[in-house]
């Protein structure tokens, strides 16, 4: 199949060739057609599946015809984008900027971290589209900033991470401020039981359509775990770098400080890094993403919230410097390389602590991953166990013991913590835009 069989205006398919794109993903295939006849969908889509362009192309394509027979005035919201991160807001509009680039459509994105006072001019002007944030969005509507009485279809981006992250009663503030009559699209990496109410709640006779297996790491990542004491992470990981000259590598960590901890260390060892997460202003996360897209990063340390706006599509290399507590982020973590029909390696850096992380990822996508020892890194044999401390991903509560190790690696007083490209998932463009706080 190809793009011209869509059904897509021809603006549009002049957008997607200028990228050099022909044949659409499976879940571009699937969920196109779809949302063009105007239906309401749940799609299962993990990153890398090409998601975003699976619903801008077709929005796009319902505001090509142009605006409403009869409208005047600003031009109102007609397409509503929830997304749970600033990078992410920013990645689907600039998707949304690239393949409308031939159509007279304005977008924004709204979300925190930098003043309300653009994104209220930008919104006094009229758009068509807009991508936001549950939290700033609704700061707007409060101060009632933001008109949401002519949307006509509701995207909810990676849903499962929304609910992760407390923004349920946001959403459903949201709502309510929305017409009962329009069109739902909801898109997730998982469909738990939390989503599946949600989705009961919220969709009208739903198609479902379904990118990849649940939990399935991608063929084409080459999955590898070093055994290390915890102490040791830190100059194993510089060690892998040098040896292996390895550039563009997306390095994970549990917590804020850690990441922050982690990239001072490599900055000392002269290896160009930098860290982001939700405590960073949305200037530093936004120049360290850019620099690390462009090369200038040779090392990226991220949080998993804060890694879910990074789109790169041959990341060659994902390092786990320390397990995810849920085993699912495993899959998401690695699922950022291996991309395009490229080969990617994903590394983990496992120490005693972590064995039943280990296991839970092992069971989860039901395969062993070769285990190994790097030259010099030998496990001490007598060091023992301790407790992980366990955060929300959230960051809502306090932290509770997971018997099997602590943060592998975590800071001690006085250290620092240890042919035809298939399917456009590659964003572009520019256009207009506003920031804001991420809640």
């Amino acid at each position: 199949m190809k793009f011209t069989e869509l059904g897509l205006a021809p603006e549009i398919l002049r957008a997607i060739a200028d990228q050099g794109y022909e044949t659409p993903t499976p879940i571009q295939a699937q969920a196109i057609p779809i949302v063009i006849a105007g239906r309401d969908l749940m799609a299962c889509a993990q990153t890398g599946t090409g998601k975003t362009a699976g619903f801008t192309l077709p929005l796009l394509n319902r505001l090509a015809a142009g605006r409403p027979a009869g409208a005047t005035g600003p031009r109102k919201i007609r397409v509503l984008i929830l997304t749970p991160t600033r990078e992410l807001a920013a990645q689907v509009e600039e998707s949304v900027r690239t393949y409308g680039a031939h159509l007279p459509v304005k977008s924004m994105v709204m979300f925190g971290g930098v003043g309300m006072n653009p994104q209220i001019s930008a919104l006094r002007h009229g758009i068509d589209i807009l991508v936001a944030t549950p939290g700033r969005l609704l700061d707007h509507a409060q101060q009632r900033n933001v008109d949401l009485s002519a949307v006509e279809v509701l995207v909810l981006d990676e849903a499962d991470r929304m609910l992760d992250m407390g923004f349920i009663h946001d959403i459903k503030r949201v709502i309510t401020l929305l017409p009962k009559k329009r069109q739902n699209l909801l898109f997730s990496a998982t469909f738990s039981e939390e989503i599946k109410a949600l989705a009961t709640g919220l969709l009208n006779q739903p198609e479902y359509v379904e990118a990849a297996r649940k939990n399935v790491t991608a063929e084409l990542v080459r999955q590898k775990v070093y055994k290390v004491d915890r102490e040791r992470k830190r100059d194993l990981l510089v060690d892998l770098i040098r040896d292996n000259n390895w550039y563009q590598v997306l390095v994970f960590t549990r917590t804020k400080w850690g990441a922050n901890g982690l990239a001072d260390k490599l900055l000392k060892a002269g290896i160009e890094a930098d860290a982001i997460h939700g405590n960073k202003s949305q200037n530093a996360r936004t120049r360290a993403l850019a620099n690390f897209k462009s090369g200038k990063l040779h090392v990226l340390v991220a949080t998993d919230i804060a890694a879910r706006g990074i789109d790169i599509d041959e990341l060659p290399y994902v390092v786990n410097y320390e397990l995810p507590n849920v085993a699912e982020d495993y899959v998401h973590r690695i699922g950022r390389t291996g991309r395009a029909g490229s080969e990617g390696e994903a590394i983990s850096l496992v120490c005693v602590d972590e064995r039943k992380l280990l296991h839970d990822i092992e069971r989860l996508i039901k395969r062993q991953i070769e285990e190994t020892i790097y030259p010099g890194y030998e496990p001490d044999p007598s060091i023992r166990a301790e407790p992980i401390l366990m955060r929300s991903s959230a960051g809502r509560g306090g932290a509770r013991p997971q018997g099997g190790g602590r943060s592998g690696g975590a800071p001690r007083p006085g250290g620092a913590p240890s042919g035809n490209r298939s399917g456009p998932a590659k964003p572009g463009g520019a256009s207009h835009r506003s920031g804001s706080r991420n809640r």
